[in-house]
């Protein structure tokens, strides 16, 4: 069984920053791309960043371009996004999605999610 465990949310302050953290847990897997969503109240879950097995190819939501960075530390099955020049729109539930290889089957797993929370 994979799990998918955040950590690192809280209260920021409106030009400061957060970094999150996300590891996958289990046996006989491996990671394809993973990435990170959000979903603010009463909103769409979106995608905020996404990053490749290797970690060469990242893309990013036009919102949070210049001022986050998601990258991935493969031995240790994590993936991270620092968060930097923090808005208060984007607070929101933050959550770690991970694309799991088990065998010839991907499968895509969600974390519990985290709360951010940007005061101005």
């Amino acid at each position: 069984q994979v799990q998918l465990v955040e950590s690192g949310g809280g209260l920021g302050q409106a030009g400061g920053s957060l970094r999150l953290s996300c590891a996958a847990s289990g046996s006989g897997f491996s990671i394809d791309a993973m990435a990170w969503y959000r979903q603010a109240p009463g909103k769409q879950r979106e995608l905020v960043a996404r990053i490749s097995s290797g970690g060469l190819s990242t893309n990013y939501a036009n919102s949070v371009k210049g001022r986050f960075t998601i990258s991935r530390d493969n031995p240790k099955n994590t993936v991270y996004l620092q968060m930097d020049s923090l808005k208060p729109e984007d607070t929101a539930v933050y959550y770690c999605n991970a694309d799991i290889i088990v065998g010839i089957n991907v499968y895509a797993y969600w974390g519990q999610g985290t709360q951010v929370t940007v005061s101005s």
